[in-house]
Order: structure tokens, then sequence, then C-alpha cells
């Protein structure tokens, strides 16, 4: 078998292998990617809410929580955090202080989960969460 046939036969097969991992979940539909970067200044009444968070004993880092509607109605938060650790034990301690005041304070309904991106002072994403159920 001469070169070129045997690059033809192993592209053709690790084609095939990829093709075949690749499997729909109907069970959940896809999200679509967000954004990886946003501005650094977030919207006044995503700045207005992180002051009332705040307020409430929240994080002093975060200025601002944005309020959308994501995939099928769920909830998507948008964060913007002046902390530049990625660290994973403060997002966990940060997405359950901010869920836990959006569900007591603002009376979002977050039974059926909720998506949350978090922005660091730079603007880049820091953490992308998809905790539906």
């Amino acid at each position: 078998m001469n070169i070129f046939a045997r690059w033809t036969v192993l592209i053709c097969a690790g084609c095939a292998a990829l093709l075949s991992s690749c499997t729909a979940d109907s069970a959940r539909p896809s999200v679509p990617p967000g954004p990886t970067v946003t501005s650094t200044v977030a919207p006044d009444p995503a700045a207005q809410l992180a002051e009332r968070y705040r307020q409430s004993g929240g994080e002093e880092d975060v200025y601002g929580i944005q309020r959308s509607s994501g995939p099928d109605g769920t909830p998507l938060l948008t964060v913007w955090t002046h902390n530049p650790d990625e660290d994973a034990e403060i997002f966990d301690h940060l997405k359950g202080s901010i869920a836990g005041y959006l569900e007591r304070e603002e009376g979002l309904s977050l039974r059926r989960g909720y998506l949350m991106d978090v922005f660091g002072p730079d603007g880049a994403l820091q953490h992308r969460l998809d905790a539906r159920t």
C-alpha cells in the first residue's frame, strides 16, 4: 500500500471514529455558547441589582447581576465581579450566595435550575454554569 493510500485510510478511520462518538441529547436542549467576553461596565439595572445584593450581605466584589431568560425560560444570570480569582471554591460560594439571594429577596424561581456566566474585572469569562434540573 503506498503512502497516499495509507494516509487516506487513516484519515477516513479517524473521521469515522470521531463522528461515531457524536450523539444528540434529546433530554436537554443544547445551550448555544454564550459570549466569552463582555464589557467591564455592567448595565444600570444589573448594577442596581448587584447593589441590593451587596446591601443584603452579598459579596462586595460583585458589581453587576443581570437576569434574563435562557432556553425554555430557564433563568440566565450574568454576573460581573472585580475579583480576578477563578478558584472553584470561591465560585461555589458565589453561585450559592447569588442564587440564594435572588430566590429569597427577589422572588426568582430556580425550581428548574439556572444558567450562570461570571465575568471578571477584564471582561473575560471566568465561569459558565449549567445548573438546570
